[in-house]
């Protein structure tokens, strides 16, 4: 009954957590939610008054499937402000959140066989989608011993005649590492022996920037690579938009063109409204952001100082987005010895974790065994609540 294809799609990971956790929640348990990379802020109010006009004004039709003109030019414009990357309208597009553009891609340039080269820990969807193409996901680890980035050599010895595309996301979700401008610069240099392989670059997590240091993708660091690149990027995670389900892509015309006309056999256009709140966004007053990252600093010192108190566990300090990626092997180790775990599994891990009150999202959902993530995108009082039973489950 149902298609090859279907069957290949795996439940997200960290929706799964999430929904657990409000399930347990509805029946009255005391759970810490640390699954969900949401923001816990609002939308600012000059984006939501945006979004409040266009109602007003009627702005509830149809648009252009690949995004408004008013839309797609503040795209152009924060790329040429803020990445010092220079598009022209028929080389952006606008998707329903930036899950989509990456889908829209992949689907758009992989065929059956090709491989995609994913550095891991990698987003869970990553994979997925390749799988859907009927693509081959080139998964290549770098563990917390190395920072969780992987080397130029690791990247040369991945590469096969096959290989279509390398998809980078720094800062990355889910170990919140952040590749400096000397390190993208070296991973370039191994990619443009390769001519023919395409560079996805995920900056979805640009603003969310933890230690000050200016932020370069790999276009940047080598702009050589900029006609067969493409930058993804949102507004979900720097403006607390995620439920608006705004994303963008821009890159080679011919692309971004194929990539539209997936689209508008999809979803259509994204949703009126929702173009007009992340035009307000990207167009306005940036200071709003400030105020989410210093407390995304403040959470990640709180939470990088709490792990590494708790024996069995191991985290390095965030450099960007919301998440800690916590090596648990040890503790792992620990559980099974004292017959708390009946294997090694990080999914027992999770559960484990879940009936101490605190839901987390195992390591092995983004391609590392032994970990798990949390996002610190939560209050400080829900933080400490976690640190306080993460301490005491693993006592």
């Amino acid at each position: 009954m149902l298609s090859n294809r279907a069957l290949t799609i795996k439940p997200s990971p960290t929706l799964a957590v999430t929904a657990k956790a409000a399930q347990l929640k509805a029946e009255g348990k005391d759970i810490i939610g640390l699954g969900a990379g949401e923001p816990d802020f609002d939308t600012p109010d000059h984006i939501k008054a945006a979004a409040k006009k266009a109602i007003d004004d009627g702005f509830t039709k149809y648009t252009a499937v690949g995004g408004t003109v008013g839309l797609k030019n503040a795209v152009i414009a924060k790329l040429t402000r803020d990445n010092n990357l220079v598009y022209k309208p028929n080389e952006v597009v606008v998707g329903v959140g930036g899950k989509q553009c990456i889908f829209n891609m992949i689907l758009a340039t992989i065929n059956p066989g090709d491989e995609v080269v994913i550095p891991a820990p990698y987003w869970v969807s990553y994979a997925d989608i390749v799988e859907i193409a009927e693509g081959v996901p080139k998964l290549v680890f770098a563990g917390i011993e190395q920072g969780f980035k992987i080397t130029p050599a690791q990247l040369e010895s991945a590469i096969t005649p096959k290989t279509k595309m390398f998809m980078i996301n720094s800062p990355s979700n889910p170990t919140g590492a952040v590749y400096t401008q000397a390190e993208l610069a070296a991973l370039g240099e191994v990619l443009l022996k390769h001519p023919n392989i395409i560079v996805a670059t995920d900056d979805m997590y640009e603003h969310i920037n933890l230690n000050d240091v200016p932020f370069v993708n790999i276009v940047n660091a080598c702009p050589a690579l900029k006609d067969r690149a493409v930058v993804l990027n949102g507004v979900s995670k720097a403006y607390s938009m995620t439920g608006w389900r705004i994303g963008y892509a821009a890159g080679p015309a011919r692309l971004i063109d194929t990539m539209t006309n997936l689209q508008s056999q999809s979803t259509s256009n994204p949703t009126s409204i929702s173009q007009v709140a992340a035009e307000a966004a990207l167009n306005g007053d940036q200071s709003c952001l400030k105020p989410m990252v210093d407390a995304f600093k403040e959470r990640n010192e709180f939470v990088f100082q709490g792990i590494n108190s708790i024996p069995g566990l191991k985290a390095n300090k965030a450099e960007g987005a919301f998440y800690s990626f916590v090596d648990a092997r040890e503790a792992i180790k620990k559980l099974v010895a004292e017959g708390k775990l009946a294997n090694s599994s990080d999914l027992l891990l999770a559960e484990y974790l879940l009936n101490a009150g605190v839901a987390v999202v195992p390591g092995s959902a983004f391609g590392a065994e032994g970990y798990f993530r949390i996002s610190f995108a939560t209050s400080m009082g829900n933080l400490e609540k976690a640190i306080a039973r993460f301490k005491a489950a693993l006592a």
